[in-house]
């Protein structure tokens, strides 16, 4: 089972206590996974779909309790493309839902007809508390969240982009930073930092699964920080072999060109030091020098080391061009 399932699976174990919060998780739900037919009369069949049996069984139980009226829980079969099994729940009593429309704030009431509304109701969502229910119920009807170990985001699709702006608005009475984008034929508000996530499953009440995240996080984030460590050392270690190298090179050069004891006595105590010990890093040499100097001590008389011998290299691809001038003076 997917991430995402799990959250929705431990989400739909919970029924809320109060009823403007039922009502407001009701409501967000059938914004998104409602539907409606008129039956005449004033009468309307009311049904709400999900893929997820146990979703379906969380809203069958809150519209029973909430409506106080009995409702059916059916299975179909999907055909097409995308086969599997949906669940829908549907109000036996088509006098109730209309009640159940105008509640939810799906439905108003214009000039003596019903309407139906777009968007978030605010009568709904009036209260904080509310405010978390419905975006709960937005999240079981449409939502989903990556693994954290794949990447952070989290996403509520939405049919049209009023609805997103208003789901995005909601998010961000949170301060969760959400956005929206559009995919294909569809409307997205999501967030993508992952301390915005775990806010949002706080807020809907994802407890359990917001600790797992949390520690896939820590885990993620200390092998990232322990691969970034490595590779600097490493990257730090490829440097001083590579300056090491350099040095020795050079003292080689002026000791065949001139001999290091030709050297004053602070550069030759260096240049001995280097070639006696060429994997030491410059504050091991430091250590060494007598009497001790800093570590930018020993890099300085190092760099004079390297400036002489670049000079000795210079001389010495001058020296051929000389000789070759005197040689035509003769002639």
């Amino acid at each position: 089972m997917s991430f995402s399932s799990e959250t929705k699976k431990e989400l739909s174990k919970e029924i809320p206590e109060k009823k403007c919060c039922m009502l407001a998780e009701i409501a967000g739900f059938a914004r998104m996974n409602g539907s409606i037919r008129l039956m005449g009369g004033g009468r309307m069949n009311v049904s709400l779909t999900s893929e997820d049996p146990s979703i379906a069984r969380h809203f069958k139980q809150m519209i029973q309790s909430y409506f106080d009226t009995p409702t059916s829980l059916d299975i179909l079969q999907s055909t097409g493309f995308r086969k599997g099994k949906s669940y829908r729940i549907t109000l036996d009593d088509v006098t109730t839902g209309g009640q159940m429309l105008r509640e939810t704030g799906l439905m108003t009431v214009r000039e003596g007809s019903n309407v139906l509304t777009e968007g978030i109701s605010q009568t709904v969502i009036r209260k904080k508390c509310c405010k978390k229910a419905y975006l709960k119920g937005l999240f079981l009807a449409s939502g989903s969240v990556s693994h954290p170990e794949k990447g952070y985001h989290l996403e509520i699709v939405c049919k049209n982009e009023n609805i997103a702006s208003d789901i995005r608005k909601l998010m961000n009475h949170f301060g969760l930073n959400a956005k929206v984008t559009r995919r294909k034929e569809s409307y997205i508000a999501y967030l993508k930092e992952s301390e915005h996530i775990v806010d949002f499953m706080n807020i809907v009440g994802a407890h359990s699964q917001l600790l797992e995240f949390e520690n896939i996080r820590i885990i993620k984030d200390m092998r990232n920080t322990a691969n970034r460590i490595v590779n600097c050392e490493s990257a730090n270690l490829d440097k001083s072999v590579n300056a090491a190298g350099r040095h020795i090179a050079d003292i080689r050069l002026i000791e065949e060109k001139i001999g290091l004891r030709n050297l004053p006595d602070k550069l030759r105590s260096v240049a001995e030091i280097r070639l006696n010990h060429p994997d030491l890093s410059l504050k091991e040499l430091a250590e060494l020098t007598v009497p001790p100097v800093s570590k930018s001590g020993v890099n300085h008389r190092l760099a004079k080391i390297s400036e002489l011998a670049d000079r000795l290299r210079e001389e010495d691809s001058v020296e051929p061009e000389q000789t070759e001038e005197k040689g035509q003076k003769r002639a």
